[in-house]
């Protein structure tokens, strides 16, 4: 194995440099798309950051803004229209002008999607954060996304149909990067017709990915890696490696052994046990500051759990403290509710279900439960920020259940898209009752968190909350920090009254990198660009 990744990093590098020209990097899983309009998912963004950019970017190791592709902004009083001052005389990866009329094309284009592309697993940020489309179809909604204006080649206006108080930050996502619309028209990236079937699989996708960022698309070997080459042309601060490598890792003890061995360069999702071992041989390892949410969700498609006293009963059978004892890393925080405490709105003294497993007991058995049985889904073969290893999770809370009488089925599946699919889609809403998921903050909104999750009724959690849904819907257009700072602090309070989970923990990822890895700096967003990366061997 050594030998072929060897081998594998020799035929890579390239340049006067060798394999000090070549940051290779260990990705836990493939991306699912490299159109990242289409994707959701960290691996998918890893890469994306990379090779695309958007207009509003985030400082090195924060979540405060800065500008990117937009070298500043205004926003009206009223909180409906955002003018951008674009960058000059920047060009996408295959030559097209970035300009207003490309932002426009971008904003347009992800609002008049249709069909398939609108379904909430496809199109999953334009959908949550812009709540719908042009012409929605059934399950979608009326999007709040009206007009752009290109007032001239560097300004472009943004008109929203009601205010979206987070926007500018939003922009920071890669969802809303900016892409070549000569690529995306040439390579038919929307389109579900073609051989693909799926967007997130078209031909531009997978083999004509076009940004403005310091890297650009050479290849993505399925299952093997992506390799990226410098863009000569960028128009910053070139990249220091001419090339940057993500093989796909998904053991995390073959990551460790890998970064060792001296055939990567770095790795994410330390786990947890490794940590100590890796320092003691000289190795680096950086935290990243927790900005992440680790869940346990209800079903509420199963009627058993439209039963709150049901829903009480497993939150109070959790014991948070020994979860993350036993699988979650150093500098982890048992959670209280759906979003970490630096967050604006965040409650600390929201109702709380401390571990109690006999108070769990009786409630089953006022609910006439104390015969339940749970089909417990939980991903394999995989980490996440938020989940480093969810089989040890799942083997915790396992326990615990079974403690106050739950009797657990688990439900197993590999995690892109075999697992989102099942816990996102109408074919997975019966093979699961409970399910493990969680969220990596991509901004500093608690809309980011919360609304994401509840704004709206879904198929993860299977429950309708009219009242709950209009209190998000209010907040998010509030036009002040401070008012959403009281809304946010009641939605929270009203979110743990309802139970529709158990917010578990907010874990720490680790990175863990080569001796000569320098001008690598850990996000809290994950918003990580490697053109200041240099590595020497």
């Amino acid at each position: 194995m050594a030998a072929c990744a060897e081998s594998q990093r020799d035929n890579n590098s390239g340049g006067a440099g060798g394999a000090n020209d070549t940051f290779v990097f260990a990705g836990s899983d493939n991306p699912v798309s490299l159109d990242p309009a289409f994707a959701s998912d960290g691996e998918s963004f890893r890469i994306s950051r990379n090779i695309f950019e958007g207009l509003v970017s985030t400082k090195p190791g924060t979540t405060e803004l800065e500008p990117l592709l937009a070298e500043s902004w205004t926003s009206a009083p009223d909180g409906k229209s955002h003018t951008f001052q674009l960058r000059k005389g920047v060009k996408f990866q295959d030559g097209t002008d970035f300009n207003a009329a490309a932002v426009c094309a971008n904003f347009d284009r992800w609002a008049n999607w249709k069909g398939l592309n609108q379904n909430e697993n496809i199109s999953y940020y334009y959908g949550k954060l812009f709540q719908g489309f042009k012409n929605p179809e059934a399950g979608a909604g009326q999007t709040i996304y009206d007009s752009c204006n290109a007032k001239s080649d560097s300004e472009v206006t943004i008109n929203l149909n009601k205010p979206f108080a987070a926007f500018i930050d939003a922009m920071t996502l890669p969802a809303f990067a900016m892409q070549s619309p000569t690529a995306m028209e040439k390579w038919n990236a929307d389109d579900v017709q073609g051989d693909a079937k799926d967007p997130r699989f078209s031909s531009y996708s997978t083999d004509h990915p076009t940004g403005t960022g310091p890297f650009k698309f050479n290849r993505w070997d399925r299952g093997q890696q992506v390799v990226l080459d410098r863009n000569e042309e960028y128009w910053g601060d070139k990249a220091k490696v001419s090339k940057a490598v993500v093989r796909i890792i998904s053991d995390p003890k073959a990551r460790t052994q890998e970064l060792e061995a001296g055939n990567i360069d770095g790795y994410d999702l330390v786990a947890p046990a490794d940590v100590q071992t890796l320092k003691d041989k000289g190795l680096q390892v950086m935290q990243r500051q927790p900005f992440t949410i680790f869940y346990l969700a209800f079903n509420q498609a199963n009627p058993a759990l439209q039963d709150k006293r049901v829903r009480e009963a497993i939150s109070y059978a959790i014991d948070k403290d020994a979860l993350v004892k036993q699988s979650l890393p150093e500098g982890t925080k048992t959670a209280i509710e759906f979003m970490p405490d630096n967050v604006v709105g965040y409650n600390p003294g929201v109702t709380d279900y401390k571990y109690d497993p006999e108070k769990a007991k009786q409630l089953l058995k006022e609910a006439g439960q104390e015969n339940l049985t749970l089909k417990f889904a939980y991903p394999t073969s995989v980490s996440r920020p938020y989940m480093p290893t969810p089989e040890n999770s799942f083997v915790t809370i396992k326990g615990q259940l079974e403690q106050v009488g739950i009797k657990v089925e688990p439900v197993t599946a590999k995690w892109n898209p075999d697992y989102t699919d099942l816990v996102r889609k109408q074919d997975g809403v019966t093979k699961r009752d409970i399910h493990f998921l969680g969220w990596t903050g991509d901004y500093n909104d608690p809309d980011n968190f919360v609304g994401v999750f509840f704004g709206k009724k879904g198929l993860e959690w299977g429950f309708d909350n009219p009242e709950l849904f209009k209190a998000l819907q209010d907040a998010r257009q509030l036009p002040t920090k401070e008012a959403q700072a009281e809304a946010y602090k009641k939605i929270n309070e009203q979110i743990a009254e309802f139970i529709p989970g158990v917010p578990l923990a907010h874990p720490a990822p680790s990175l863990a990198f080569g001796k000569g890895v320098k001008g690598y700096t850990p996000s809290p967003v994950n918003d990580e660009v490697w053109n200041n990366v240099t590595v020497e061997r």
